[in-house]
């Protein structure tokens, strides 16, 4: 019997180790991003799911899934604490479901699901680089800008909008705002990535343009 509790305590042992590692992967390719969750994060995630996993089927043994359970709504509010407002969109999101999808990991390697748990870290970081590519192409055949731009007055409006046709750009008014003789107007403008770089440069030299920032 006591041959049998430290065999089971070395499978135990291993199970964590392997979770730190699994960890250690994704949180580098975060921390090589720079992102807000790092590596001692995604490590401590990992490790902390395997070992939450492995105390509740040895604990809750006439209910196993008790412990584990309530790992998913803790995982939920870590994951709320790093997404935060950008100037233009919600920050923070790949980084939030990516702690989720490492404490599923984790989860996986505390019941001893070893292959699944290889298996999903694999996927994941197949997610978060390779298809990082195909994100830049989305990016660079369809970006979507929020300009605003400071005019004399209004009669200049549908100068800019000309100038959105000219660069073949999509367009929408976001808002408007009247301020001490200058009209700034937020657009919502669509278009390839090269149309973009040229609007730019065609706004920094137009003289009937005041100012404009995205």
């Amino acid at each position: 019997m006591e041959f049998l509790k430290d065999h089971s305590i070395q499978n135990e042992l291993l199970l964590i180790f392997i979770s730190v590692i699994l960890g250690l992967l994704i949180g580098a390719e975060r921390e090589y991003r720079n992102k807000s969750a790092g590596l001692r994060t995604f490590i401590l995630i990992c490790f902390g799911s395997s070992l939450f996993t492995i105390l509740s089927i040895k604990i809750g043994v006439d209910d196993p899934d008790r412990i584990a359970a309530n790992i998913i709504t803790g995982i939920g509010f870590l994951g709320a604490g790093v997404i935060f407002k950008g100037d233009n969109k919600i920050d923070g999101i790949t980084t939030a479901t990516t702690i989720w999808a490492t404490a599923s990991i984790g989860m996986a390697v505390g019941s001893g699901y070893v292959y699944l748990a290889l298996m999903g870290t694999f996927l994941v970081l197949l997610i978060l680089s390779s298809l990082n590519h195909f994100e830049k192409f989305i990016d660079r055949e369809h970006k979507i800008r929020e300009y605003k731009i400071a005019v004399v007055n209004y009669h200049d409006v549908p100068y800019c909008e000309e100038l959105f046709r000219k660069h073949r750009l999509k367009y929408a008014i976001s808002k408007q705002q009247y301020t001490q003789g200058n009209l700034a107007t937020s657009w919502i403008i669509t278009g390839k990535n090269i149309n973009h770089e040229a609007l730019m440069k065609s706004l920094m030299e137009d003289e009937r343009i005041i100012a404009y920032q995205f």
